[in-house]
């Protein structure tokens, strides 16, 4: 006898779609609805009830993870059965069914899967036997290409004929050539597996047959974010039985850039038009207004099926609309709130988030949270000053202002590529310790090195020379300005400009943020007056000193930074949307690109993450970047959220001082707060003043709009400030 499977504490819609007839099923899952119940309590009631066997069930979602997470919760509903079933990933799915047919395609079933590391430098490989140049065009970016080709089902041939560029030609003669030389090699990339699974299951109808058989129901996690590829897959094994439960959500289909197709989810009822489709909207994880506010800004999106979400709980805290002067006050600002939620809410630090678009938006908060003694992690992402392309700067710095420094030496000499491998490296590195020689004489005189090639010695002679250009740069000139030579002379950032991938983007946008870094140092080094100490030494020496800061705070709650792309899937009772302008987020190559409703839905994802508090905090101005600053408007996500649910407050110029909020339906008064409880105090340069967070200091300067700029005793740090609103009293 079947174990039964209790069906308490569903909710009336989650139960209609537990206990679901046969057929096509979509449940649209909205934020926080208990869709992986659902999904469990699903799987559970079709074998406790005898409707299926566990290896009839085929349950896919995407993440290994998220696999392993439901297989143990259905087994913790129905016991050991649950280990027959299949609960796995798209491609951990297709890997095992092809290993039995995998013949009919040319390979045998041991054939090899290559990860991301292997297909690129297959396509390398194929590139040189072309004799193209990898320069003009990254294998990466091929591959990339490639990858998008094969998640459209589009092969070699249908590419080449569509090609109508240079840049297509080029991809599609190196896409012929290396799905060649990948069976040649037995071999089949991460895309290949879904690709040559739908091969399998078109072309040979006892395949299809088999596994349509085998699989009396097949259930889907986050449909939203499936690719074409995925699709074809799933209806051809639902077949004729069309027992295809989709579990999913529009709303939260954020990832465009890597091919998930919105049409999929939206097209479901013109696939299936008997389809049965259940709502979740009620929500058990947000106050009221933190729903509200969300519901609004996507209710904006055309490509949607209207739902509302809800919830039982209260109405809870107004959404804080935050707007401050620059990302330096909008940093502090955070850090402050953060201290006052642990403080005097009662919040544990590990249970509040802060989210920003791009990674490079962490390092001005990375930098605050070190001097507030703050501990932090990154999750989804590096540090700042341990990304690869950050390393890869400051080795290029280092190695100028030390001569000696073989490891920084080690790590720039063939970063961008120079075809300097470590065969060439090694030989250097001996011969110096050899000789009794530092690194950049030995480099400097590349034909004395025993072993090396005539090609290896031009490359470390024209490496060389550059950065004895770069040292000869006057001393006067700005560290900013020597950073900026160094990543243009150096080829560095041709090479990541050359990928135009996302990815090498996001680098760019680091390295952009860095020289940012540098900018701030020459700007305050130039407030301060010369020091003893050479500008780069000195530049190198505050970054070692943050570095070493953060290794020195070791709490073990601690607060969590994030890309909103990476925050999906969780939930923290306070969270921070940092950098709500336009032109930031959304960010302004997605408007661009036409993608402002992804955007949007990005933002609900955000907003939808909290269960308590959310702020949404903007900068008048940031930068500077690339050499200049830029001034946004706040987000136009903001203004899409009624004014009932908010409440404002900040310091930037043009913001009310009267806050208000009223919870929607409560039919009260609004309840009023002044961002500042005193009248602001008159200072002048030269007047000594404490402030309420950073102590005491001196002011140092004044600038237009009411801008103080007061140099503080304590770390000696220099910090603009509006008089007006700043917290500060005479000495």
């Amino acid at each position: 006898m079947e174990p039964q499977v209790t069906l308490e504490g569903l909710n009336p819609r989650q139960l209609e779609a537990v206990e679901s007839g046969d057929g096509p099923l979509l449940v649209v899952a909205g934020a926080g609805s208990g869709k992986t119940r659902v999904l469990t309590h699903r799987i559970a009631h079709l074998l406790s009830t005898g409707r299926a066997r566990p290896g009839e069930i085929l349950a896919i979602t995407f993440t290994n993870r998220a696999a392993a997470e439901m297989k143990e919760r259905v087994e913790a509903l129905i016991g050991p059965p649950a280990r027959a079933m299949w609960v796995t990933t798209f491609h951990s799915a297709c890997a095992r069914m092809l290993r039995g047919d995998a013949e009919r395609l040319g390979y045998t079933r041991s054939f090899t899967i290559y990860d991301e590391g292997d297909a690129v430098r297959m396509i390398k490989s194929v590139m040189a036997e072309l004799e193209m140049d990898t320069k003009a065009l990254p294998p990466k970016r091929v591959k990339a290409r490639i990858s998008g080709a094969k998640n459209e089902l589009i092969g070699p041939e249908e590419f080449m004929a569509a090609a109508d560029t240079w840049l297509g030609e080029q991809v599609a003669e190196v896409y012929a050539l290396y799905e060649k030389r990948m069976i040649e090699n037995n071999a089949m990339d991460f895309d290949d597996l879904l690709v040559r699974m739908v091969n399998l299951l078109e072309l040979f109808e006892d395949v299809r047959t088999r596994w349509q058989k085998a699989f009396h129901y097949v259930l889907v996690d986050e449909y939203q974010d499936t690719n074409h590829a995925q699709y074809r897959l799933l209806k051809l094994l639902a077949g004729e039985k069309r027992n295809l439960m989709v579990v999913g959500d529009e709303d939260q289909s954020i990832y465009g850039f890597r091919h998930a197709d919105i049409r999929n989810i939206l097209d479901f009822e013109k696939d299936f038009p008997d389809a049965r489709v259940v709502k979740l909207e009620q929500n058990y994880r947000s106050t009221q207004t933190i729903l509200s506010g969300a519901n609004a800004v996507v209710a904006n999106n055309r490509d949607r099926r209207p739902k509302e979400l809800w919830t039982e709980s209260d109405q809870g805290e107004p959404i804080q609309i935050v707007s401050l002067s620059d990302e330096h006050e909008e940093a502090r600002w955070v850090a402050g709130e953060v201290e006052r939620l642990v403080t005097e809410v009662g919040i544990d630090t590990e249970e509040i988030a802060v989210f920003y678009r791009t990674n490079a938006m962490s390092r001005v908060l990375e930098d605050t949270l070190v001097r507030f003694g703050v501990g932090y992690r990154v999750v989804g992402g590096t540090k700042f000053y341990e990304r690869a392309e950050i390393k890869d700067a400051v080795a290029y710095v280092q190695y100028l202002v030390n001569p000696s420094d073989a490891i920084a030496f080690s790590r720039i000499v063939n970063s961008p590529r120079r075809g300097i491998g470590k065969t060439t490296l090694g030989r250097i590195l001996t011969h110096a310790n050899t000789v009794g020689e530092n690194i950049w004489q030995v480099a400097s005189e590349p034909e004395k090195v025993p072993g090396l090639g005539s090609a290896a010695v031009r490359a470390v002679d024209s490496f060389q020379a550059t950065m004895s250009e770069l040292r000869d740069l006057p001393e006067d000139r700005d560290v900013a300005e020597i950073l900026e030579s160094i990543l243009q002379r150096s080829g560095y950032m041709e090479a990541l400009e050359a990928e135009r991938s996302i990815e090498a983007q996001g680098r760019i946008e680091n390295l952009e943020e860095l020289i940012s870094v540098a900018r701030e140092f020459d700007l305050n080094r130039g407030l301060e007056g010369t020091s003893d100490i050479p500008p780069l030494e000195e530049f190198l020496q505050q970054i070692s000193l943050y570095t070493e800061q953060d290794k020195l705070i070791e709490q073990q709650e601690l607060l969590t930074l994030m890309t909103l792309h990476n925050a999906k899937g969780l939930e923290f009772d306070a969270v921070f949307i940092v950098g709500c302008e336009d032109g930031v987020f959304p960010h302004s190559r997605a408007l661009d690109e036409g993608q402002e409703e992804e955007e949007r839905r990005l933002c609900y994802v955000g907003m939808t993450r909290a269960r308590k508090r959310l702020y949404l905090t903007s900068a008048r101005s940031r930068g500077p970047r690339g050499g200049f600053t830029e001034v946004n408007g706040p987000s136009r996500f903001i203004d899409e959220i009624p004014d009932d649910l908010i409440e404002r407050q900040g310091s930037a110029p043009g913001i009310a001082t009267v806050r208000s909020y009223r919870a929607p339906g409560s039919g009260s008064s609004p309840v009023t707060a002044s961002p500042r409880a005193t009248e602001p105090v008159a200072v002048a340069v030269g007047d000594d003043v404490v402030h309420a967070s950073f102590g005491e200091g001196v002011v140092i300067g004044s600038e237009p709009g009411g801008v103080i700029v007061i140099r503080f005793a304590a770390d000696g740090s220099e910090r603009k400030l509006m008089a007006e609103y700043a917290p500060i009293t005479r000495r």
